[in-house]
């Protein structure tokens, strides 16, 4: 499984918002550090502050901070608001609906690796990605 590009940028940006600890960061700055297309990175932005993940304070001295702790921010609110959850019924292979009922080759080696990716987003916070050990 790959996240799409927004995703992968929405769950860096955030990330990034969670390590600096309240201080606020600026479009053009994100854009630079994190190397995102400075357009998509504020259509991004713009999707983040409208459900709610940060704020945007306007102004010259303004810019994007968290609107909750990072500690209530999961990735999998992440994923599913950018549409890029691992599905119940979702083909590995792409081939449509897969279930108990309809398997694809793989469905039944599956299971388990997707029912466990899915716990590992729902029980990740930014808090948890926060850190100079990893790269954003």
């Amino acid at each position: 499984m790959e996240l799409s590009n927004t995703t992968q940028y929405a769950i860096r940006m955030l990330s990034y918002i969670a390590n600096s600890h309240g201080k606020l960061q600026n479009a053009k700055e994100l854009s630079t550090i994190l190397t995102i297309p400075y357009k998509f990175l504020t259509k991004i932005l713009t999707q983040l502050v409208k459900s709610e993940f940060i704020i945007s304070i306007r102004g010259r001295e303004g810019g994007y901070k968290l609107a909750k702790p990072a500690s209530e921010i999961m990735v999998l609110d992440i994923l599913n608001q950018f549409g890029d959850i691992v599905k119940e019924n979702q083909c590995i292979l792409g081939i449509g609906t897969c279930d108990s009922e309809n398997k694809c080759s793989l469905h039944d080696q599956w299971v388990i690796p997707k029912e466990m990716m899915i716990k590992m987003f729902a029980q990740t916070s930014l808090e948890n990605l926060e850190g100079d050990e990893f790269k954003i």
